[in-house]
C-alpha cells in the first residue's frame, strides 16, 4: 500500500470573469473596495492583455503537472493535489478543508513564486498551517526553490536562446534585467527579509552560467501605498541604463513569477517595452516557466529535499 500525502499548490489566484475584479480586488485591499476610478484602472489593465489573465487556467496545468512528476518520482507514496489560493476561491482554508474531507493526515505545500519573503510565502504557510492545525493535519512546507539548479538551467536556457536571436556584435550592448515584484521597504528592513538577496542570488547564478555580459537587478509591480518599495522599478532601471550604457537590447526575465499573468504582460510586456520604444532599443522577454520540466523538477527536487531531511 503506497502512503497518501496530500499536495498542497498554493497561488495568488486571479479573477475568473469581468464580475470577480472588484472581490477580488477589494481581498487583495484587506476588505475595502477600489474606488470608481481604481477599478476602471484596473479593469482597463486587463482589457489591454485581452480582457482577463490567463494566470488561473495555468495554475491549474502547474499543479497537474507536480502531481504527476511527483507521483512518478516515489514508488511508495500517492500524492493527491489541492489548490489553495490567496485572493478567490477556491481558498487556502477550502483547500485544508477538503483534504480533512478526504482523510488526508500528511501533506506538502508549495507556493508558486521562487523567493521566500515573511509578506509572502510566510503569509500562505500561515495561513495553511492554521488550518490545518484544527485538523491534526502534518504540513512540511516549500518555502523557496530560487537556487534550486533547474530553475537557474530554465532560465539559464531562456536567456541564452534570447542570445541567439541578438546579433553576436551586440552582445556587449545588451543587458538582462532579472525582477520580482516588488515589497514595502519597511517591512523587509524590520523582519531582516531575505527576499532581496535571493533575488540577487539568482540574478548571479543565471550570470555565472549563462552567456550574458551585462546583468542588472530591478522590482516591479510595487503597491500604491504612498510608502516606500524596494526599487529601482525596471522601467525607470531601464531608462537610467540607457542614459548611462546606451544599452541596445533588454532582455527582461521576471524570474520572481512563474506564469504568464497581469504583472508580466501588462506591467513587463507593455510598460517596459514602452520605455524601451522610447529611448529606441529592442525589448526582449522570454517564455516564462509555465509547465517546462524544467521548472517542475526544481520543485520536484525541493520537495525531496525535505522528504530527506524528516
Amino acid at each position: 500500500m503506497k502512503k497518501e500525502i496530500g499536495l498542497l499548490v498554493m497561488a495568488y489566484g486571479t479573477p475568473y470573469q469581468k464580475s470577480d475584479i472588484e472581490p477580488y480586488y477589494t481581498d487583495i485591499r484587506h476588505g475595502r473596495k477600489p474606488s470608481d476610478e481604481e477599478l476602471e484602472d484596473l479593469i482597463s489593465r486587463y482589457e489591454a492583455i485581452g480582457g482577463l489573465s490567463p494566470l488561473a487556467g495555468t495554475t491549474e496545468r502547474q499543479a497537474e503537472a507536480l502531481l504527476e512528476a511527483l507521483n512518478n518520482s516515489y514508488d511508495d507514496i500517492s500524492f493527491k493535489l489541492y489548490i489553495g489560493l490567496k485572493h478567490i476561491h477556491p481558498y487556502i482554508e477550502d483547500a485544508i478543508d477538503k483534504m480533512h474531507n478526504d482523510g488526508i493526515k500528511e501533506a506538502v505545500t508549495v507556493v508558486l513564486a521562487p523567493h521566500f519573503s515573511n509578506f509572502s510565502i510566510a503569509s500562505y504557510n500561515r495561513r495553511a498551517q492554521e488550518k490545518a492545525d484544527q485538523y491534526g493535519i502534518q504540513l512540511q512546507h516549500v518555502n523557496h526553490y530560487y537556487a534550486q539548479p533547474k530553475f537557474i538551467d530554465y532560465w539559464t536556457m531562456r536567456v541564452n536562446e534570447t542570445l541567439e536571436n541578438i546579433p553576436k556584435e551586440a552582445h556587449d550592448q545588451t543587458v538582462l534585467i532579472v525582477s520580482a515584484h516588488s515589497l514595502p521597504e519597511k517591512m523587509i528592513v524590520e523582519n531582516n527579509d531575505p527576499y532581496p538577496f535571493e533575488l540577487n542570488e539568482t540574478a548571479k547564478l543565471i550570470k555565472a552560467q549563462s552567456l550574458i555580459q551585462n546583468v542588472a537587478v530591478g522590482w516591479q509591480s510595487e503597491g500604491k501605498t504612498g510608502t516606500p518599495w524596494l526599487g529601482p522599478d525596471v522601467q525607470d532601471l531601464t531608462r537610467s541604463l540607457y542614459e548611462k550604457n546606451h544599452y541596445q537590447h533588454f532582455i527582461y526575465t521576471p524570474v520572481g513569477f512563474v506564469a504568464e499573468h497581469l504583472e508580466v504582460l501588462y506591467d513587463n510586456d507593455y510598460e517596459c517595452k514602452v520605455v524601451c520604444d522610447d529611448v529606441g532599443a529592442t525589448y526582449h522577454r522570454p517564455p516564462m516557466p509555465d509547465t517546462h520540466p524544467l521548472f517542475i523538477g526544481a520543485i520536484v527536487d525541493e520537495i525531496s529535499n525535505i522528504f530527506s531531511k524528516a
